[in-house]
């Protein structure tokens, strides 16, 4: 295996595969460079002399600004580089996108078949509490099922418990109302309770409004103030939903049923090397299958956003991408923050240096895919192909929106590692064998061997193809035999 990888020719930096020492010479085709210091895996080196103010370029593309002369050799990183990113900018309707020219397979996976035609991966229980006063009740609930009645037909039985649904106001009282209406409809609930309090701010009454159309049959409501025991009265609904789901059954349905979002977090050096671009090539595949695609976390786009404006299906959908760039940048300035902060310490640890760096792996998730739809958040998929997504970068509140969007499924990238997962199966896919080896209690897919040699991209798309099906069939991801799943809500504004 190479110790470096010079993503693009025009590139003005390597990043180290592995640990290179200092004094160790490099091998390169335009000839040898003495690396200056130790430079840590994941990180990045000149291989050019770059002057002060001069771009530093990798994938082809600016990350940053030199805060001073960088020498052949010295190590590239937060103590002599700066972003380059600046406040809103002009945007130009210049579509480049072209057409996926990659054939169908005819592929198939088994699933829950649901009334209004959608498809879930997994069938489990769900109470969904419309106020967090009421979290205790449905965990209640939900254990003495557990205690009191045969659950093995269920995947799962789940609270989605929260802190929202009063001392809220405006959008956000209106964004806790559209994420639960989404996840009361979602597919992989073959059976929900709706519970609520009585007095608060969401009642059920205008939920339902929210809602729209739902399965009487399958989704129930109950306001605790309404009747003596809501813990008795909320077990016996959901004895007889669980009855109910005893009828359902896996059945083939098309590959093209699958809409699957796209996250990254905790990244290093290799995510824009190894997990993203792979996950890029699962987009583009399952888009051509006729599937669904969705990339959110916004300021992750910021400095690589002319990428994915340039690839709108028409000059509707970049005006709409235009204003989820700059919307968010708004509701940055609203709350006094800075616009281009620069990534999390655990980021900057693996070899991320600048926002622009980071949004340059992150959009790769999307593959090369026409955008066909820009979604608000709380918002539905409506349009097959790649969305984008209104959501912030934060792990769980972005994989948490993902799966009100009505993903079935989240894959996540990650070269730090995490435990979490969201109320959807979530896929933590390593950047590198040494963290999934080290994690494995975590992490579920190893794209490490694109860098390690014994793996080509299309090989390890096919092998990702495979095992993502697997867990569409019901195979368990790590952190679904841990039971982590877990709900975040968007929140911006005050609490009353």
């Amino acid at each position: 295996m190479s110790k470096f990888l010079q993503i693009h020719p025009i590139d003005n930096v390597i990043v180290a595969l592995e640990p290179i020492a200092e004094g160790t010479a490099v091998e390169l085709v335009r000839g040898s460079i003495i690396v200056a210091k130790d430079i840590p895996q994941g990180h990045k080196i000149a291989v050019s002399p770059i002057k002060k103010e001069e771009h530093i370029i990798k994938y082809g593309y600016s990350i940053g600004i030199a805060k001073e002369d960088i020498a052949i050799g010295q190590h590239v990183h937060t103590h002599n580089v700066r972003t380059g990113l600046d406040e809103n900018l002009e945007y130009k309707y210049t579509p480049k996108g072209k057409p996926l020219t990659i054939g169908k397979e005819e592929l198939t996976f088994k699933g829950y078949k649901r009334k209004n035609g959608d498809v879930g991966i997994r069938n489990e229980l769900w109470v969904i509490p419309t106020v967090g006063c009421v979290n205790g009740q449905a965990k209640l609930m939900a254990e003495q099922l557990k205690t009191e009645v045969d659950t093995s037909h269920i995947d799962d039985v789940l609270v989605l418990g929260h802190q929202y649904g009063c001392s809220q106001l405006g959008g956000d009282h209106t964004n806790t109302q559209k994420a639960l209406a989404s996840a009361i409809k979602h597919p992989n609930a073959g059976g929900v309770l709706v519970l609520g309090l009585g007095c608060e701010n969401n009642q059920i009454s205008q939920l339902k409004e929210m809602i729209g159309e739902w399965d009487d049959e399958r989704v129930k409501f109950l306001v605790s103030q309404e009747v003596e025991d809501e813990v008795e009265e909320g077990l016996k609904i959901m004895k007889s939903l669980c009855e109910i789901m005893k009828c359902d059954r896996r059945t083939e349905v098309p590959i093209s049923k699958l809409k699957i979002g796209l996250k990254c977090g905790g990244s290093d050096g290799f995510s824009g090397i190894t997990a993203n671009p792979l996950l890029g090539r699962f987009s583009d595949w399952l888009v051509a299958q006729g599937g669904t695609t969705v990339l959110t976390e916004v300021p992750e786009m910021f400095g690589a956003e002319s990428i994915l404006m340039e690839r709108a299906q028409s000059e509707n959908i970049f005006c709409k991408t235009v204003d989820l760039i700059n919307g968010f940048k708004d509701y940055f300035r609203t709350s006094n923050q800075p616009i281009y902060e620069n990534p999390s310490p655990g980021n900057k640890n693996g070899g991320i240096t600048t926002l622009e760096e980071k949004s340059l792996g992150c959009v790769q998730k999307g593959g090369d895919a026409i955008v066909n739809d820009v979604l608000n958040y709380g918002e539905q998929i409506k349009t097959p192909g790649l969305n984008l997504l209104w959501s912030p970068g934060n792990d769980l509140v972005a994989s948490s929106a993902l799966g009100f969007a009505g993903c079935q499924m989240v894959l996540f990238t990650t070269g730090r590692g995490t435990p979490f997962g969201s109320f959807v199966p979530t896929m933590k896919i390593a950047t590198n064998t040494t963290l999934f080896n080290h994690k494995s209690n975590w992490m579920d897919f190893n794209a490490g061997g694109l860098v390690d040699g014994d793996k080509t991209m299309d090989q390890l798309r096919k092998e990702f193809t495979s095992y993502l099906i697997d867990i569409a069939n019901g195979k368990k991801l790590k952190h679904e035999i841990t039971k982590f799943k877990e709900i975040a809500i968007f929140k911006s504004g005050v609490t009353l």
